[in-house]
C-alpha cells in the first residue's frame, strides 16, 4: 500500500528542508501553493524569522488581471525585489513539497529574473 498524497508530500517537505536550511547569509525561500493563491518567504531559520514575504493576496498583485501562472510570476519579482532591498540576493529554494513546474517554476523564473540567485 503506498502513501498518500499529503503523507508523500510531508516526506519531501522534510526532505528538503534537512538540505536547504536558511541562515542570515543564505536564506531559505520557502514556496506555498494553495489552490487559488501562492505564498513566498524568505527566512532564516537559525533565527527563527521571516525576512521578506510576498503573496497572490498582496494589495498590488491582487488586483492585477492573468492567470495563476503570470501572478506566481509576479509574486517571484516581487520577493526578488523586497530581497534585494533588504540585502539578500542569495537564498536556498524550498519548493515546499511541490513538484517543480508550473507555478513554483513560474515564480521561480520570476525572482531570477529580478536578481535573486539559487
Amino acid at each position: 500500500m503506498g502513501l498518500s498524497k499529503t503523507q508523500r508530500k510531508l516526506r519531501i517537505r522534510r526532505r528538503i528542508r534537512k538540505v536547504s536550511s536558511g541562515t542570515a547569509v543564505r536564506p531559505r525561500l520557502s514556496v506555498f501553493r494553495s489552490n487559488s493563491e501562492i505564498y513566498a518567504q524568505v527566512i532564516d531559520d537559525v533565527n527563527g524569522v521571516t525576512l521578506v514575504s510576498a503573496s497572490s493576496r498582496d494589495k498590488d498583485i491582487a488586483k492585477v488581471k492573468g492567470n495563476k501562472t503570470e501572478i506566481a510570476a509576479l509574486v517571484g519579482k516581487t520577493i526578488a525585489e523586497k530581497s534585494v532591498k533588504a540585502g539578500l540576493d542569495k537564498v536556498a529554494f524550498d519548493r515546499g513539497g511541490n513538484l517543480y513546474h508550473g507555478r513554483v517554476k513560474s515564480l521561480a523564473d520570476g525572482a531570477r529574473e529580478a536578481g535573486l540567485k539559487f
